[in-house]
C-alpha cells in the first residue's frame, strides 16, 4: 500500500513471508494462465486491449474524419469516392461485428478465470471457517479446563458447530425465491 509519504512497510521492514509466498504464487499462476492461452485467445486479447485504448480512438478519429471530410468535398484536391457513405457504413458495421466477437472471446476467457478464482476463494473461506470453528472449540475447552467463565453461552455453542455450505446455499436460495 502506498501512502502519501511512500509505501507502507510492516514493522519488520517487509511483508510477512507467507504473504510474499502467496503473492509470488498468484503471479506465477497468472503467468501460467497467460502462457496456456491459445493463439486465438492471445490474438483476441491483443485486439481487445488495442480496441479499448485511446490510440484506437485517435486512429478512428483520423481515419473516419478524413473519410468524411474527403467525401463531403471539404478536402481540396481529393475527389469523393463514397459520397453516400455506404461503404463507410459497411466498413464500420463489419468492424463492429469483429470487435464485438473479439471482446466476447476475451470476456469469456476472463469469466472462466474469475470462476476459478471464485472457487479458490470459496474453498479457502470454507477451510478458514472450519479452522476457526476448531479454534473456538479448543479455546472453550481450555477456558473450561482453567475454570474461566464465558458469557457467550448459546452463541458459543453455535460457533463451535461446523457450517454446512449446502444448508447456507439452500437458505439463500429459499430467501431469494419470489413468493407467489
Amino acid at each position: 500500500m502506498v501512502g502519501r509519504h511512500g509505501p507502507t512497510v510492516l514493522a519488520g521492514g517487509g511483508l510477512n513471508r507467507a504473504l510474499e509466498r502467496n503473492i509470488h504464487a498468484l503471479q506465477e499462476r497468472r503467468r501460467a494462465e497467460a502462457a496456456s492461452a491459445s493463439v486465438q485467445e492471445k490474438v483476441a486479447g491483443a485486439v481487445t486491449r488495442f480496441s479499448g485504448s485511446m490510440r484506437f480512438v485517435y486512429l478512428h478519429l483520423a481515419l473516419y474524419g478524413i473519410w468524411i471530410l474527403a467525401n463531403l468535398g471539404w478536402l481540396p484536391g481529393v475527389r469523393a469516392w463514397d459520397p453516400t457513405f455506404v461503404v463507410l457504413a459497411m466498413i464500420a458495421s463489419v468492424e463492429a461485428i469483429f470487435l464485438s466477437t473479439f471482446i466476447l472471446i476475451t470476456q469469456n476467457r476472463m469469466a472462466a478465470l474469475a470462476e476459478k478464482r471464485a472457487e479458490l476463494d470459496l474453498q479457502i473461506s470454507l477451510l478458514a471457517e472450519h479452522e476457526v470453528t476448531k479454534i473456538v472449540a479448543m479455546v472453550d475447552a481450555i477456558g473450561r479446563h482453567l475454570g474461566v467463565a464465558s458469557e457467550a453461552g448459546a452463541e458459543l455453542e453455535e460457533m463451535k458447530r461446523n457450517v454446512a455450505p449446502e444448508a447456507v446455499l439452500d437458505a439463500i436460495e429459499s430467501e431469494a425465491e419470489p413468493n407467489p
